[in-house]
């Protein structure tokens, strides 16, 4: 199944947002589905890190999933964002 998430994030002095929609394992998101939401948003706020070589004042603003299902703090719990 796909879920939808949106990424407000803080780099190089701006503000900005990312959002897109991505595959999930069905049984673990019936399981769990924010902390399934919480990793998927984590591998992707890495990935979008490297694409735009982020500054050291990178930070993560915001994450939903979904529409309106906040996991900010999860996403952050995944693994420290350095």
């Amino acid at each position: 199944m796909n879920i939808n998430i949106k990424v407000y994030l803080h780099s190089k002095g701006t503000k900005f947002l990312q959002s897109g929609s991505f595959p999930v394992k069905n049984s673990d998101f019936k399981k769990e589905p924010d902390w399934t939401a919480a990793v998927a948003a984590y591998e992707w706020i890495q990935q979008i890190k490297i694409n735009f070589a982020a500054s050291d004042d990178f930070r993560i603003d915001q994450v939903i999933y979904n529409g309106d299902i906040e996991i900010t703090e999860l996403v952050e719990k995944v693994k420290p964002i350095i």
